[in-house]
């Protein structure tokens, strides 16, 4: 008897796991093909970037871009950043030498993750979707997803966040930039004498569905 609800006990843990890896992969395929939409959406503004040897998204005033890699064996600092002009921030006080090293480069201030050395190969040449979908396969969790806005985003660590939205024709804001202020704001800037960022609270959720207002800058574009 004892052996029977052993092996009944492993079957239902065998059964649960089976249709959370289902679930799984039935959202990153949503995932995926979201972040397809938003390609397909602006396929001018992606272009191949041979400073971070990936994929770059420039946003539609030019002045911010989310980039990912395609072979995390050659991406010098991090795999997935935001990178975003610095002249709105020292405008209001930023003073660059206060910022952490390799952070800057040619004007633009860049917060990311390195996510490993892996090196990452293809089946035929690399498209920008290739190379996110081996980012989704590689780390699912860096993917978040913010229920009021309907937006999936990568997280960046540090609170520093890129997100789209789930359904680009039934969201106001398609893109989203957001930067954890106090990096900034320890440089010297005035959150208040930012122009062209908000700054303002941001709901985070966490894993205990704990809702947390915090202080981001955030800079939406809608793209139609």
């Amino acid at each position: 008897m004892k052996n029977k609800i052993v092996v009944f006990v492993f079957v239902l843990l065998m059964m649960s796991f089976l249709v959370s890896c289902q679930q799984r992969k039935n959202e990153d395929k949503v995932i995926v093909s979201s972040f397809k939409d938003l390609l397909d959406t602006i396929p001018e503004n992606v272009k191949a970037d041979d400073i971070y040897g990936g994929w770059a998204l420039t946003a539609p005033d030019g002045d911010e871009r989310f980039i990912w890699s395609k072979d995390y064996s050659k991406s010098p600092y991090h795999d997935v950043l935001i990178e975003f002009d610095s002249k709105p921030f020292v405008d209001a006080g930023l003073v660059i030498s206060k910022l952490p090293t390799n952070i800057v480069l040619n004007n633009k201030i860049m917060v990311g993750v390195k996510l490993s050395n892996e090196k990452l190969t293809y089946n035929g040449e690399a498209t920008p979707l290739d190379s996110f979908k081996k980012f989704i396969e590689i780390k699912p969790n860096q993917i978040v997803y913010h229920s009021e806005l309907d937006h999936y985003g990568v997280n960046l660590e540090n609170g520093n966040i890129f997100s789209w939205a789930k359904n680009m024709l039934n969201n106001d804001s398609d893109i989203q930039f957001l930067l954890d202020p106090q990096m900034l704001i320890d440089a010297g800037v005035d959150p208040m004498k930012v122009t062209g960022w908000e700054y303002k609270k941001n709901t985070v959720i966490d894993s205990n569905g704990t809702k947390t207002d915090i202080y981001k800058f955030i800079k939406s574009f809608n793209l139609k």
